[in-house]
């Protein structure tokens, strides 16, 4: 077992008085293997335990910080050599304590307890009744007063000293079900009783990983689950008169990353809380799951909350025999005073149906993805400690629709990387600038938007498409003017439109314009061909529709682009598919005009095939603009080939005027496979051509045709002066 012997130096930090927490260095964790709040062994003159916490900036790596407690319980004096190593920490079943007659006659056991709450012991330690408050529970409001009201302030400087614990070798932690008394005689172990190490599903209880002042853009939230919390177990008698259960489960939701977990374990940093990680103990087999499952229950009996994180894993949809004894096990330590239940979950309805049960959670707190200035906020707080240089952060949290916090941390560590490669290339100061930020954007990818179906959108814009003016500005009022100018919809009382649907012949940029659009509004966009979401099996393709449409609301501002939107939602009753068409029609109508509200999402759909699709689809509220798309005319066609002449080095012979004028016929797409064609047309005269000339352009002609069916196009513009008049 690795251990390092350290320089051992008194630890002055008031905050970490008498609480047995030993600082090291980051180094020093990391060549050890240990997290913060992880127990070691100390040894210098005699052997104790504590737990291990980060040191202060600019702490040598050499050295480890103890308070003057923790130094007498290890037998050494300040600046003598100590040996820290990791430690296996059993939980205590029993633990004898000795103190001053005030203390044996004034404390009972169960406020002694809830004093010693997740220390970490050996015999013949001495240890202060001050809370080690790494974490819930480990000051409560009531333990406090007790021992205020029998010391006075003198309480904080109280010591008692560990006369004998069960198990009785190695240091324990004294947990929520540790028997805790007065006396001087040995604690004598139950017969047959095994010692186990506390589960690693049950970890001692951990500091909160943010103070609630630092929560950022969940207001709300924090003040509801605060509040259900002190009605259910701080004022309970308030619910019973009323005949109401003082009786707390909450399922709390949101995208992954979005800090569900973090809020919970927040508000809950004055109380005791056990928390098992659902992908963790779901992971293990049946029996170490009931196991894990039943301690927790065990240490909550008392009094406290049992946190499930990602609680999916653990009480699947599909549920198993066992499920049913978890959830069993759940209940039944509802019935108990002072005891409340807390579940987080990214996906709500991928978990057992049997936990919104009355008697377990019959509440739902939601969090939804950050906007803009909530981005903004966080960003400001995930920096606040890190060496900037006049960042623009409102321009990084405008490109960054769908990241939530995780996102957005991992940003910033990403730009971190970038500043700090840049300072050791040039041996200076480390300063994050706005290019590591925005280099970053280009590297991380949001957690929203981790599926398959995402389009990239680069960075073209409206401005680089060419021509199509009246096409542009349909999609600017229907998809950009809602997102820019809310407040004006609102000031004249009209909703935005819901969706658009592109028409027109293949080739003329109907995918184009969407990722031109998409990078203009800084938008996300899922893409989905028609086919794509068809599957044979009865729901299946009903659920792929509910998936992409959430995806979009978790990512929001965002575009559901549906590419040949014909064969995804036909016309009713024609198909020959045992009605899966049909329940997708059905699916993507009660999306569009269901009743949780698409805010922030606009549907767009694309098709050369207008007539085909369902008349139910284009009716107001759902597909309601539609922009024809039209071949481009000699003027279009020149921009398109100046825009896609940019990178391509033209001989002063090429006049792209004339040339568009004689393209007739060609699609956007036929323009620039010309081009293209005609680049490797001039590597094949010279493989070092430095330019394309005309003669080039001329020899491409020859294999790069006309795409456009004149007869299709007639069709879509007949169709297209039908819906106008």
């Amino acid at each position: 077992m690795a251990e390092l012997a350290l320089t051992a130096r008194l630890n002055t930090s008031a905050a970490d008085t008498r609480r047995g927490v030993v600082r090291l260095h980051p180094e020093a964790l990391a060549a050890l293997g240990l997290r913060e709040w992880d127990p070691i062994a100390l040894t210098g003159g005699r052997r104790t335990a504590a737990v291990v916490g980060l040191a202060p900036a600019g702490t040598p790596s050499g050295t480890a910080l103890l308070d003057d407690v923790t130094l007498s319980n290890a037998g050494i004096k300040e600046n003598a050599t100590v040996v820290i190593a990791p430690v296996t920490v059993y939980g205590a079943r029993s633990v004898r304590v000795t103190g001053s007659a005030l203390a044996t006659q004034s404390i009972p056991s169960a406020t002694l307890r809830q004093a010693l709450l997740g220390k970490v012991v050996t015999v013949g330690d001495a240890v202060s009744l001050l809370p080690r408050d790494l974490g819930p529970g480990t000051s409560t409001a009531a333990t406090t007063q007790a021992l205020s009201r029998t010391f006075g302030v003198a309480w904080t400087t109280e010591l008692i000293t560990v006369a004998a614990t069960d198990p009785a070798s190695g240091p324990v932690s004294v947990q929520p079900n540790t028997a805790v008394d007065w006396g001087v005689g040995p604690v004598r172990p139950k017969p047959g009783a095994v010692a186990n190490p506390v589960s690693p599903t049950l970890p001692p209880v951990r500091r909160p990983t943010m103070a609630v002042e630092d929560l950022v853009g969940v207001g709300a939230q924090v003040g509801r689950l605060t509040e259900w919390l002190s009605l259910a177990l701080d004022e309970p008698e308030l619910l019973r008169s009323l005949n109401a259960p003082a009786r707390l489960g909450v399922v709390v939701t949101g995208p992954a990353g979005v800090g569900k977990a973090t809020l919970a374990r927040s508000v809950l940093g004055g109380r005791h809380v056990v928390e098992l990680d659902g992908p963790t103990v779901g992971a293990a087999e049946i029996g170490e799951r009931l196991r894990a499952v039943s301690e927790a229950v065990s240490s909550v009996a008392a009094g406290g909350v049992l946190l499930i994180t990602d609680v999916d894993a653990l009480l699947p949809d599909d549920p198993v025999p066992v499920a049913t004894l978890i959830l069993e096990q759940i209940r039944a330590a509802l019935t108990a005073p002072g005891v409340a239940f807390i579940a987080t979950t990214a996906h709500p309805d991928a978990v057992d149906a049997r936990l919104r049960d009355p008697e377990l959670c019959d509440r739902e707190l939601t969090l939804s993805l950050p906007d803009a200035a909530v981005r903004r906020a966080l960003l400001e707080a995930l920096l606040r400690r890190v060496p900037t240089d006049k960042l623009a952060l409102d321009v990084i949290a405008s490109r960054t629709p769908g990241f939530v916090v995780a996102d957005l941390a991992a940003l910033c560590r990403e730009a971190a990387l970038r500043a700090a490669s840049r300072a050791s290339k040039t041996k200076t100061d480390p300063v994050l600038q706005q290019e590591d930020l925005l280099g970053a954007l280009e590297v991380i990818r949001p957690l929203s938007r981790s599926g398959t179906d995402e389009l990239a959108i680069g960075s073209l814009t409206l401005d680089d498409v060419g021509d199509m003016v009246a096409t542009k500005q349909a999609l600017t009022e229907a998809v950009l003017w809602p997102l820019r100018h809310p407040d004006s919809f609102a000031r004249l009382g009209v909703d935005p439109p819901r969706g658009v649907l592109l028409y027109g012949p293949p080739g003329c940029g109907k995918t184009f314009l969407v990722r031109a659009l998409a990078s203009s509004g800084q938008l996300s966009v899922h893409a989905v061909k028609g086919a794509e979401l068809m599957d044979k099996w009865v729901g299946a393709s009903e659920k792929a529709v509910r998936e992409l449409f959430q995806r979009a609301r978790d990512s929001a501002p965002s575009l559901i682009f549906l590419d040949e939107v014909d064969a995804l939602a036909p016309r009713r009753g024609q198909s020959s598919d045992s009605g899966v068409a049909d329940r997708v029609v059905a699916a993507l109508l009660t999306e569009l005009d269901g009743v949780e509200p698409l805010r922030e999402v606009v549907v767009l759909g694309a098709t050369n095939r207008p007539e085909l699709i369902d008349p139910a689809l284009l009716r107001p509220g759902r597909l309601e603009r539609l922009v024809f798309v039209e071949p481009p005319d000699a003027e279009a066609r020149t921009e398109i080939l100046r825009t896609a002449a940019r990178s391509v080095p033209l001989a002063p012979d090429v006049d792209l005027v004339a040339l568009a004028a004689d393209l007739d016929g060609y699609s956007a797409a036929d323009c620039a496979a010309l081009l293209r064609e005609s680049a490797l047309a001039a590597m094949r005269r010279d493989v070092d051509a430095a330019t394309v000339t005309a003669a080039d352009v001329a020899s491409a002609r020859a294999s790069v045709r006309p795409s456009l069916d004149p007869a299709q196009v007639e069709a879509l513009r007949a169709y297209a002066d039908h819906r106008a008049g």
